[in-house]
């Protein structure tokens, strides 16, 4: 395909309260950008949690970014170690980046 980039694509799943720790990761390993969706809901190791719960007291959070294969190993690296202390989940899929203006893998 013209004009795209073989990436990785990481989709982060963490409760909010480990947010800062997951984004201090991923500043270590000079990733230049991500997307946050907060309100994440689902089935996990920590039940149901569902967003449109008025009640719910812990929300979930998604990060997700694409970078190039060496920074994807730094980032498994720094993460892998602490992932059990951060619950959620970490899915790698490999990906395609669309070249446009603004590049900020």
């Amino acid at each position: 395909m013209n004009n795209t980039i073989a990436m990785r694509r990481f989709e982060i799943v963490v409760g909010i309260e480990q947010l800062e720790q997951l984004t201090e990761i991923l500043e270590r390993c000079e990733v230049r950008g991500y997307t946050v969706l907060k309100n994440a809901g689902g089935l996990g190791s920590r039940g149901v949690r569902d967003p449109g719960d008025v009640l719910m007291e812990q929300e979930n959070v998604m990060v997700i970014l694409a970078c190039k294969d060496e920074q994807a190993q730094r980032i498994v690296s720094e993460l892998r170690p602490v992932l059990k202390k951060l619950g959620g989940m970490c899915l790698i899929s490999e990906c395609l980046w669309l070249e446009g203006p603004a590049v900020s893998y």
